[in-house]
């Protein structure tokens, strides 16, 4: 179990026109394809803790209000094989709950199937979280698991 959790159980992914976007517990993670051969200094990006634009070569490929608020201080681009910029967030909140349901403000939601997906995933990283001993990468989970399942922390061990 050496992996991050994410890496044995996979990504569940929000396909948007410009690339696609996904979530941890900790972090947002948005990946834009751009015109192959870009350059660094074609890309003016800027991170905000509420506030997130992205345009390359002038061109703008993405602006407006983060669904939640990040640790702009914490959040990365990288331009990678001159053909995609990968955008890491920090959220501030990293429960389970704070399962994001679009990258924007009223854009790039995840559909209904989708977002199911990531809270169910989410939930499944809490429980790892909770009980390092055990594999919960290949888990599935059913009944209460929206808002990060349910709290059993009012239990005595």
């Amino acid at each position: 179990m050496s992996a991050p959790f994410e890496e044995r159980s996979g990504l569940v992914p929000c396909a948007t026109p410009w690339g696609q976007w996904y979530q941890t517990m900790e972090e947002v993670f948005v990946e834009v394809n751009v015109p192959p051969g870009t350059r660094a200094r074609d890309v003016e990006c800027s991170l905000k803790t509420r506030h997130l634009s992205l345009a390359v070569s002038g061109k703008e490929m993405l602006k407006g209000q983060l669904f939640d608020s990040t640790i702009a201080d914490e959040a990365t681009w990288t331009l990678e094989d001159q053909k995609l910029i990968r955008i890491v967030l920090t959220k501030t909140n990293r429960d389970a709950g704070n399962c994001w349901s679009s990258l924007l403000e009223n854009e790039y939601a995840a559909d209904p199937w989708v977002q199911d997906q990531m809270q169910r995933k989410l939930t499944l990283e809490r429980f790892q979280r909770e009980n390092p001993g055990f594999d919960f990468s290949g888990a599935d989970i059913s009944g209460n698991y929206s808002k990060g399942g349910p709290d059993f922390s009012s239990l005595e061990r």
